[in-house]
């Protein structure tokens, strides 16, 4: 790789990311949610900028825009490059869209060189990956690799719109979910460019890092009951306090996760009822984020867990029941792909340093499809999912070149 003094793939790349950070459901913020008009409005504008950069692009029934070149050998195995455009609420503007925007970045100055790929080269922008309206699990990237599950389509938000009365009104289509999934055969592997979302990188003082494996994840929604009364006239010794009960809980759950090295847990939202200064909570919902690089420790780390909030039930009198609805394995990265990232770095003068995500992202779905490797990208601070989210325009150019470069060793 040639070192270039003017980082104009970097430039580019947030160029197409402030174009794409002006559609939000929310004024003065970015929030763009699945199947939102937001949503739709960004899938539109990816398209066109797919489309600009020479590829043959459109919006696939659920709502991703896929952008495609072929190769010299139309039947050869083709490479993939994707992530989401999708938001969590008050979001940053690089997390997911980097990694779709520094793709076409990459096909574009494939196609500028004058250079023509072996294998058909395909950009994906996914749009259910941050799971923040409904109740999915990266839905859009698990329809590509044909595990998508039929029963999100029924989950609604909290307005209590359903995904499958969304997508109708998207533009989508729900009967035509099938036609999405991909052959294995016909794919060699899928790369994805993130924001690490997390200070190692910068603590390292490097640009970009190779990531190892992604964290897998169990998340759950727990409910306690307990007994609503008079905040003035129930004894203490009396009482069975919902919300007394889940703070011990939730104080358990922060315990239980700082305990196994490389494990985390969190209690990311809580729902007192019936919520009146002058009244016993009578019930609490709240939610539980578990993770660990290896699924055995893991599931056991949820069960330490769960054994605790019953235990703490019982003792305090109240009831504890608990629902979970996503566990998405630990997912190794391809070892053949990130030598190829490797080879591309060295190239660039960068010394190679890998960790783990902590974070999940489509290439846990993409997985089932196919090998995949991803190349995280230094931010600020580690901040994410925070309008502070932020990179810079001399980091985004290696990147860009970095994936340029390994692009253009898998594809020849």
């Amino acid at each position: 790789m040639t070192d270039s003094s003017e980082p104009a793939l970097g430039r580019r790349a947030m160029a197409m990311l402030d174009e794409l950070a002006r559609y939000s459901d929310d004024a003065g913020r970015l929030t763009r949610l699945y199947l939102s008009k937001a949503h739709r409005a960004a899938a539109e504008a990816t398209l066109e900028l797919m489309q600009r950069a020479g590829l043959d692009a459109h919006i696939d029934p659920l709502g991703s825009v896929i952008g495609r070149i072929e190769g010299t050998d139309r039947n050869a195995p083709a490479l993939m490059i994707g992530s989401h455009i999708d938001t969590v609420i008050d979001a940053g503007r690089y997390d997911g869209t980097l990694g779709v925007v520094l793709g076409i970045v990459a096909v574009e100055a494939l196609l500028e060189e004058g250079i023509a790929p072996a294998c058909p080269i395909e950009i994906v922008a996914f749009g259910d990956e941050e799971n923040a309206r409904f109740p999915t699990n990266l839905s859009t990237s698990y329809a590509l690799s044909g595990k998508y599950n039929p029963d999100w389509l029924d989950g609604a938000d909290e307005q209590g719109t359903t995904l499958r009365d969304a997508l109708a009104q998207f533009g989508g289509d729900p009967s035509n979910i099938a036609s999405i999934a991909r052959d294995p055969k016909r794919y060699r592997g899928y790369l994805e460019v993130h924001i690490e979302q997390g200070p190692q990188l910068e603590a390292a003082g490097l640009p970009v890092g190779l990531v190892s494996a992604i964290n897998g994840v169990t998340r759950a929604r727990a409910t306690v009951i307990g007994e609503a009364g008079h905040a003035g006239t129930v004894p203490m010794s009396m009482r069975r306090d919902a919300l007394a009960a889940a703070a011990e809980m939730i104080v358990a759950v922060e315990r239980t996760g700082a305990v196994r090295a490389d494990t985390v847990a969190t209690v990311g939202v809580t729902k007192v009822q019936p919520g009146a200064i002058n009244v016993i909570p009578a019930r609490v919902d709240f939610t539980i984020d578990a993770r660990a690089p290896n699924d055995a420790v893991r599931h056991d780390m949820v069960a330490d867990i769960l054994n605790e909030c019953e235990a703490i039930a019982e003792k305090r009198g109240t009831a504890f029941t608990v629902e979970p609805f996503m566990d998405s394995p630990a997912t190794p990265m391809n070892k053949a792909l990130l030598s190829r990232l490797e080879e591309a770095i060295l190239d660039a003068g960068i010394v190679p340093h890998e960790l783990a995500s902590g974070a999940g992202h489509d290439a846990v779905a993409m997985a089932e499809l196919c090998p995949v490797a991803m190349l995280f990208v230094r931010c600020k601070g580690g901040i994410s999912h925070n309008p502070a989210e932020s990179i810079t325009v001399e980091d985004a150019d290696v990147a860009a070149r970095v994936l340029l470069a390994t692009v253009r060793k898998i594809a020849s």
